[in-house]
């Protein structure tokens, strides 16, 4: 890996979403009921998510839980504040995916009460291919419905970022009130001069 994306990663700030979460879109074969990544209930396969409470994307460091359980394991938008380590950043980097392709807006909040609107694109998870140029970062080649295993139909949350335009210290993010979009991980990439 290039050195300069090495320092990048140890400048990352991961983002604790625990308190968060509030949907399961990944679960074991054996409690496929408990999934909710769509309105029919379909989820993720928990045996081909990774191990580890970390995993790196495109050189981007996230923190994820629950991903190999029936856990919550993302957030459902639905208008949440995410408080956030107040400073400068460049990008927002985001797990997601959405029911359907999403396009909606994420609104910046920053220390000198500013606020700005930021458009998020998010591909849709069922075997679809990226629309808006993001990465795939979770993949299950098995899709979850209620009562059976789906082998042949992939799903995928992606890694998609987020420009910080303003020159100002974020210190919050409210997510849109759209419970089609899941955010599962949140990094935020420090301005370089900070």
């Amino acid at each position: 890996m290039p050195s300069d994306v090495l320092t990048q990663a140890r400048r990352l700030r991961l983002v604790d979403l625990a308190a968060q979460l509030n949907n399961v879109a990944i679960t074991p074969a054996e409690q496929r009921k408990s999934g909710a990544c769509n309105v029919w209930g379909n989820s993720f396969s928990a045996a081909q998510m990774p191990d580890q409470p970390t995993i790196t994307v495109a050189g981007i460091e996230f923190r994820t839980w629950h991903l190999r359980d029936a856990e919550p394991d993302n957030i459902r938008c639905a208008g949440q504040l995410i408080e956030l380590p107040a400073g400068h950043y460049d990008w927002i980097h985001l797990i997601a995916t959405g029911e359907r392709r999403v396009e909606d807006e994420l609104c910046l909040h920053f220390a000198d009460h500013s606020a700005d609107f930021e458009a998020v694109r998010v591909s849709d998870f069922w075997a679809a291919p990226a629309m808006f140029g993001e990465t795939p970062a979770l993949r299950s080649e098995a899709m979850h419905y209620p009562f059976h295993v789906q082998f042949g139909l992939a799903a995928t949350a992606w890694h998609q970022r987020v420009p910080v335009t303003r020159r100002a210290a974020l210190t919050g993010l409210r997510l849109p009130d759209n419970p089609a979009l899941h955010v599962f991980a949140l990094s935020l990439q420090p301005s370089p001069e900070r």
